[in-house]
């Protein structure tokens, strides 16, 4: 384990890969799930005017921009995408990865499996788990080596419980640097990480601030990478209570790990908090998402219940009843404040007209073009770009947002749009439901536009 190593100690460390194992996937549209972000700077990236490069994956999704690297021996491609006006550089595995075409020449990496082929696949056991969680734990990840440690002078390492002084000091206060520099800067993620473990050494003889320093990684391997397999050995070490949302991101690790039953394990015969409603609609749940949500409705979040029950119904495909909770985010009268108000109920309508606009947004039946809309998100309206042609979407396109905590939501989304060529069935990325949605909901205006 590498948890207790100095400033200096971090340069001499030896990168092992990561444990390769396939994410538990709802669908095989939710590539996401088998992501590791990796940083936006790269040598190689190929000079301006040459072709563009392309990755199709095993379900038919495809995905255009630059490919920076493929590591033979890793069986890895590191791909860059432009979202907006940032670029991502994020790393696939070759195990989801069919075809790379890369200055005009198309590389074969996977072969597709058969439907039979996917459905038989055994399901990894609790001690398969495990060791998964165990092995990638005690390593580290492929870029940690190369990542400096650095951190502004001022940087209070010492980071107490509680902050010492009111107000917003992100270049003092711990919690809030990670919160405004680190997460709201992809490019960023690697070094904050690396800070942690770094406060985790120091903290090694204060039991109190060691147990949230492994918390605050477990969150961030969690939100930022989606690396299930280090979230849920950190979340471990920290013993979260599943009457929490760490707890419950804990559970979801073994989910998508690929053992839905340690997930469910965790989570029966236990009080939930809200977040739980999402990833019990996530597997497949809904009568207990639904009884999870009753429980809540005579509490002051009662809103953020019901957006999240007519998400899980909208994605099980029960548009009435996601239609009926989402009008009770309308009706509430139980918000936090007049933004939280304004910007529930602008979701809630926005939801529900794109369920209204199924029926008109088959991707067949839209004519050929660009098409721009948007939605409401966290800090203010998503915009999108849709390219059809020959009645497939063959692009999805984030191209203005104000998002500050929107983790990898940008491109996963995209991406399984166009993988299903459906604005129903997405899988909302974890930590960042509001913007995922936003995307769709933005997408299924853009599309009602071009129906012929």
């Amino acid at each position: 384990m590498f948890m207790h190593l100095s400033k200096t100690e971090y340069a001499g460390v030896c990168p092992r890969r990561m444990f390769c194992v396939p994410a538990r996937i709802k669908t095989l549209l939710i590539i996401g799930s088998v992501m590791i972000l990796v940083s936006a700077c790269s040598s190689s990236v190929p000079p301006a005017g040459a072709a563009t490069d392309s990755l199709e994956f095993l379900n038919g999704a495809k995905l255009e921009g630059t490919v920076t690297q493929i590591r033979e021996t890793d069986k890895e491609v590191d791909f860059e995408t432009a979202i907006g006006d940032r670029t991502f550089t994020r790393t696939y595995p070759f195990s989801v990865v069919h075809t790379v075409t890369r200055n005009g020449k198309r590389h074969a990496l996977s072969a597709r499996a058969t439907a039979s082929e996917s459905e038989s696949t055994d399901r990894p056991p609790p001690d398969r788990i495990r060791a998964i969680i165990a092995e990638a734990g005690n390593s580290p990840p492929a870029w940690f080596a190369a990542t400096p440690l650095v951190y502004p002078d001022t940087l209070d390492l010492s980071w107490p419980l509680k902050p010492p002084t009111e107000g917003w000091h992100s270049q003092e206060n711990m919690g809030q640097y990670l919160w405004s520099v680190i997460n709201e800067n992809p490019g960023r993620w690697h070094s904050g990480i690396k800070l942690v473990h770094h406060c985790v050494s120091l903290h090694k003889d204060a039991p109190t601030l060691l147990e949230r320093d492994m918390a605050k990684l477990g969150t961030m391997y969690f939100t930022l990478l989606q690396d299930y397999a280090r979230a849920a050995f950190w979340y471990q070490k920290a013993k979260p209570s599943v009457g929490r949302i760490n707890g419950v991101r804990l559970a979801e690790c073994y989910w998508r790990l690929g053992n839905r039953d340690m997930a469910l394990d965790m989570l029966r015969g236990k009080p939930l908090p809200v977040g739980a409603i999402k990833l019990l609609g996530d597997m497949d749940e809904i009568d207990w998402a639904v009884r999870l949500t009753k429980a809540f409705e005579k509490y002051n979040s009662n809103y953020q219940a019901y957006i999240l029950a007519g998400d899980a119904l909208r994605q099980a495909g029960m548009a009435d009843e996601a239609i009926g909770y989402y009008q009770q985010v309308i009706d509430s009268k139980k918000f936090r404040n007049k933004d939280y108000e304004q910007r529930f109920k602008a979701r809630a309508r926005e939801s529900i007209e794109a369920i209204r606009l199924y029926d008109q947004v088959d991707v067949s039946q839209v004519a050929d073009g660009r098409y721009r809309d948007s939605s409401t998100g966290y800090a203010g309206q998503v915009e999108i770009e849709v390219d059809i042609a020959r009645g497939r979407m063959k692009s999805v396109r984030v191209t203005e947002h104000r998002e500050k905590q929107f983790y990898s939501a940008l491109t996963d989304t995209t991406v399984q749009l166009v993988a299903g060529q459906s604005v129903q069935g997405i899988d909302a990325t974890s930590g960042a439901t509001i913007t995922s949605q936003a995307i769709v909901n933005a997408t299924a205006r853009a599309l009602a536009k071009g129906a012929k």
